[in-house]
């Protein structure tokens, strides 16, 4: 069970907000780099950042940073957040993130998803956010009208290496993880899934854990608030 302590970074700054809401966010005082190394000193050996400036723009905003955490630390780096063509891609794959995750491009542009699969075999991961089961898409301000479990099928063979689902409802709530729906697309999948939004406890993680086809699961607001303790965390990963 990997566990993907969450780095969300806007301005340089390390932010959570809440059903990825821009207007309903809270900074910290930590850098991203320095949040990303006190991970490290505690032993975690994956990290999930969200760009939320690339996620408002499209464009690969905090590069540097992502770069500086990538070269200082050795983590597996899964980075997402407005990545919508194939050099982008690229620059995340240079700097050695290990997955680099598609999402609303992926949703709008099957086609792109199918051709990132063949041109970056194994580090392609595939982001599903949705709310009552349908896709949400452009930092989860539209929705798509495409049903989450009929796009995964029409998606399940293009080469995806992750899978991680987000339940928007839950996301930065801490009322745990929509797990009913998650086994639904794990049980589909062609590939692993990770848990995303909600997490609230260790007990959330140790349920996670018995889970069939579930590869790890994304923790954040709770380590920033202080309800899950990092060297409590640390135990649950493997």
């Amino acid at each position: 069970m990997k566990i993907f302590p969450a780095i969300d970074i806007k301005d340089k700054k390390c932010v959570r907000l809440v059903k990825g809401d821009f207007d309903n966010k809270t900074e910290y005082e930590m850098s991203p780099v320095e949040q990303a190394g006190k991970y490290k000193d505690h032993g975690f050996k994956n990290l999930h950042i969200v760009d939320l400036d690339g996620a408002l723009t499209g464009e690969t905003v905090n590069l540097d940073v992502i770069k500086d955490i990538v070269g200082k630390f050795n983590l597996k780096v899964e980075v997402g957040g407005g990545i919508r063509n194939l050099d982008s891609i690229m620059k995340y794959a240079d700097i050695g993130v290990e997955k680099i995750i598609l999402g609303s491009a992926a949703i709008k542009d099957k086609n792109f998803l199918k051709k990132s699969c063949e041109k970056f075999p194994n580090k392609i991961a595939l982001g599903l956010d949705a709310k009552d089961g349908y896709l949400s898409v452009s930092g989860w301000k539209e929705n798509s009208n495409q049903l989450t479990l009929d796009y995964l099928n029409e998606v399940n063979d293009y080469g995806v290496s992750r899978l991680i689902y987000t339940d928007i409802n839950k996301d930065g709530m801490k009322q745990s993880p929509n797990f009913e729906d998650t086994l639904k697309i794990a049980a589909k999948s062609n590939c692993p899934v990770i848990i995303s939004g909600g997490v609230s406890s260790i007990d959330d993680i140790k349920k996670a854990k018995g889970l069939e086809n579930i590869e790890g699961i994304i923790v954040g607001k709770a380590i920033y608030d202080g309800d899950i303790k990092l060297e409590d965390l640390v135990k649950e990963d493997a």
